[in-house]
């Protein structure tokens, strides 16, 4: 059975227990949250963040180049003033480099030029050690200018055998 046939009555359950609807636009706390979206990563419960909190901006590997559009607008047009770049142990960004991915989805359609250019056209961010990640990415916040000045920036790893965090940066 496919998966969305159980969102519905998945959802009705939700509803029927929903007390949110009062949540203002902007997060409470000033914050966002930049992560990845490993299917291990559970930003509310392992921060300690309720609904409403924070924004929680999600990609592979949790880049911040990636998420750069959402946190201008996060912080231009909804108040936060706080970044929080976590990476984590076991992540899939750290298996791979762009040749090797790309050369995977060209043998997966061979001879497709049109599929061989887009792939091409794409950095998929691949990193090799986790901790320098989290240092280059909050490096790349930090020095840029979309940024509103004073923004506090920090850089994290969390560990998916133990559920712990560390701060890097």
């Amino acid at each position: 059975m496919s998966v969305h046939r159980e969102f519905v009555p998945n959802n009705e359950k939700y509803v029927s227990s929903f007390d949110k609807g009062h949540l203002a636009l902007p997060p409470a706390r000033h914050l966002t949250v930049v992560t990845c979206m490993d299917a291990r990563i559970e930003p509310a419960s392992q921060l300690g963040i309720n609904l409403g909190d924070a924004h929680v901006i999600r990609n592979a590997g949790g880049s911040t180049k990636e998420a750069l559009r959402s946190i201008v607008i996060s912080q231009r047009l909804l108040g936060t003033r706080e970044v929080a770049v976590f990476h984590h142990t076991g992540c899939g960004m750290l298996t791979f480099t762009n040749e090797h991915l790309r050369d995977k989805v060209k043998s997966e359609a061979p001879g497709n030029e049109v599929v061989a250019k887009a792939v091409d056209s794409i950095d998929f961010l691949p990193f090799p050690q986790l901790e320098e990640s989290v240092k280059a990415d909050v490096k790349f916040l930090k020095e840029n200018p979309l940024l509103l000045e004073g923004t506090t920036v920090t850089g994290w790893t969390y560990d998916v055998t133990t559920g712990k965090i560390k701060q890097v940066v």
